[in-house]
């Protein structure tokens, strides 16, 4: 279930708390293939199982980096549910890591919060929250990075 933000206020009351973790999803090799012909990285590691299988540190295929990056947006309305707001838009990312692979048929969860909420002029705000998502089994995050959004109250 979400955590419901009302506005500006409802944002900046979240600031310094840690939303979730999310729902768990698995991250399959139908998943990555499919990221492979979107982006157009088919590197092996990503989408040759046999290939890794023996090759590989990681004795599998991994999800992209990119791919584990593209999973926030999904995992972003699991965990924050905010009204008040005119319209939001991707402004950015800053600082981001992948310190862990996602090995397919992997689950991975995400947690989020937010880090800032800063006056942009003219009814706009910027809002930071940072999403750190991580391996069901791991010892430490597969993603860490900082969204940068910006929204018109309403």
């Amino acid at each position: 279930m979400p955590t419901e933000v009302q506005g500006v206020e409802g944002m900046k009351a979240l600031v310094g708390q840690e939303v979730g973790p999310s729902e768990w999803r698995t991250i399959t090799q139908a998943d990555i293939d499919a990221f492979a012909e979107l982006s157009g990285d088919h590197q092996w590691i990503h989408v040759d199982p046999e290939r890794a299988k023996t090759e590989s540190p990681y004795g599998t295929t991994i999800a992209h980096g990119n791919l584990t990056l593209a999973t926030v947006d999904g995992f972003r309305g699991e965990l924050i549910a905010s009204t008040g707001f005119a319209m939001g838009v991707n402004y950015g990312w800053d600082k981001i890591r992948f310190p862990a692979p996602v090995p397919v048929d992997s689950r991975i969860c995400a947690k989020a919060e937010v880090v800032s909420v800063e006056e942009k002029g003219n009814g706009w705000y910027q809002v930071i929250t940072r999403f750190t998502i991580e391996v069901e089994g791991g010892d430490k995050p597969c993603f860490v990075g900082d969204s940068v959004t910006r929204v018109m109250a309403a």
